[in-house]
């Protein structure tokens, strides 16, 4: 028994789901998602709430159970109240700046990185060193995170480059003389 997948997903105000030929599609404040459902699990919408059952007695079906209702539920907070990834920067002249689509990094480089900010993605530079990714879909904006972030991973020596907020980066010891 998945105790994630017994938890029904509840739909806060302003918020309706409807499923059809095969895609459960939500529809919010903030857009509409949708997502194809897998045939061995049952999706129920009941009132202001969805439940996500297993469709029979199958392991695959008990394997996709809590994950589809992890889905359903990013569904539902990406349309009500959406995603943000908020990334640091630390290092000496590394800086950030949105200009209309463009993201312009300073990281080191002998050019400036320029990455063009996708569809249904949002990003704000509060400061020059910290850049904040907001949007509906939960993967799209870690999917753009990470792309930003691979650009200059943390180094564990001086701890320059761009990391999560929160993240840890462990510090090494440098050459010993």
């Amino acid at each position: 028994m998945s105790r994630i997948g017994k938890k029904p997903v509840s739909l806060p105000s302003g918020v309706n789901a409807q499923i059809s030929d095969g895609i459960i599609e939500v529809k919010g404040p903030k857009g509409v998602l949708s997502m194809p459902t897998v045939p061995d699990i049952a999706y129920v919408i009941e009132g202001n709430e969805i439940r996500v059952n297993p469709a029979n007695d199958t392991k695959r079906a008990r394997a996709f159970w809590g994950m589809q209702r992890t889905l359903v539920s990013n569904l539902v907070v990406g349309v009500s109240d959406g995603f943000t990834k908020v990334l640091e920067i630390t290092g000496v002249g590394y800086r950030a700046s949105v200009q209309g689509k463009i993201l312009k990094l300073q990281l080191g480089y002998s050019h400036d990185v320029n990455y063009d900010i996708p569809e249904g993605i949002t990003i704000k530079t509060p400061d020059q060193t910290t850049v904040e990714i907001t949007g509906s879909d939960r993967q799209k904006v870690g999917q753009v995170a990470a792309e930003v972030r691979r650009w200059r991973k943390p180094e564990p020596y001086k701890g320059k480059g761009i990391k999560y907020r929160g993240e840890f980066i462990f510090r090494k010891e440098g050459k010993k003389k």
